[in-house]
């Protein structure tokens, strides 16, 4: 026996609607399924804004920080809100510029906020400097600030013939420097070596030297003899005759000399290191003394130098 679809479909519907809500009310509304559709969309867009603003908030920061004038006020606000102290400060390419006067030409030091100082103002102060060529300045967050130097290379101020020039290790004048502005000052930091061939063979009795402070701090200039070895003036005018081939030795006998009698401060006209075995000292001339109740004739001869020899 077949039944009747439409008697089926009637019944379905009598129970689905037995509660008496009219069929459209069991249906979500056009508003409800267009929010619906929308919240998948808000997320995504949400995030995309934070990540826009962020950006947006660094582009800024970049832009300000590379004027001084317009990071000033930043700076200013970010060392109220929290110092962050400098706790390293690294310099690189440093050989001939003292740490002291690049820490004074910084502006800051360690402890100090560091947003404290302006990089660009500490960078044209360091540029300032006898030996710089050029220099970079850069605050490594949190705690860290960097210089990085370029200098000159001489290592000396070559004497010849009347004229001066600065030269570098090989003996060769370093180009475009003269007697103005920080080149000057270079000029006089720089140790004085004197006399024909005397810029090829600097660099091995400069270094020599440079290894024993007590003797370079009383040395104001380097003499080449008979392009074979050298003699040092001091600051008093004594003259130090170094054995040829040896000064390192002659250095380091002088720093102990120094260290022990002050030899090098005494009023002596020579020292003579020639020989390995043997120190000579020439004194001055003295006037003798005159006969008691006698006035000394300026006009007569004055007696030999002594001599005063140590092993």
């Amino acid at each position: 026996m077949r039944e009747d679809p439409s008697f089926q479909r009637d019944d379905f519907v009598r129970e689905r609607y037995s509660g008496g809500l009219p069929p459209q009310e069991d249906r979500p509304s056009r508003a409800k399924l267009f929010w619906r559709r929308q919240r998948r969309l808000v997320r995504p867009a949400i995030v995309f804004l934070v990540v826009m603003g962020i950006a947006g908030a660094a582009g800024r920061l970049l832009y300000d920080a590379a004027s001084e004038e317009r990071f000033a006020p930043l700076r200013a606000r970010l060392v109220e809100m929290e110092p962050l102290p400098i706790r390293h400060i690294v310099i690189n390419g440093r050989g001939m510029t003292s740490e002291a006067s690049i820490q004074e030409a910084l502006g800051t030091s360690v402890g100090r906020p560091i947003f404290g100082f302006s990089v660009e103002a500490a960078r044209q102060r360091l540029d300032e400097l006898p030996f710089i060529d050029h220099a970079t300045v850069e605050r490594h967050m949190p705690d860290t600030v960097i210089i990085t130097l370029v200098e000159r290379t001489p290592i000396a101020v070559w004497q010849d013939r009347g004229h001066f020039m600065l030269i570098n290790r090989a003996g060769e004048e370093v180009s475009d420097q003269g007697l103005t502005g920080k080149n000057a000052q270079a000029f006089l930091q720089l140790p004085l070596v004197v006399g024909e061939s005397a810029n090829t063979a600097a660099a091995s009795v400069i270094d020599a030297l440079n290894k024993e402070p007590l003797v370079k701090n009383q040395v104001t200039a380097l003499i080449r003899v008979g392009n074979r070895r050298w003699n040092a003036t001091l600051k008093d005018g004594t003259t130090v005759m170094l054995p040829e081939g040896e000064e390192a030795a002659a250095f380091t006998r002088l720093a102990r000399y120094q260290q022990s009698m002050r030899l090098l401060e005494r009023p002596v006209q020579s020292i003579d290191l020639r020989l390995p075995d043997r120190m000579v000292v020439h004194q001055p001339p003295q006037a003798a003394p005159p006969p008691d109740g006698a006035k000394p004739d300026p006009s007569s001869p004055t007696p030999p130098a002594d001599s005063t020899k140590q092993p």
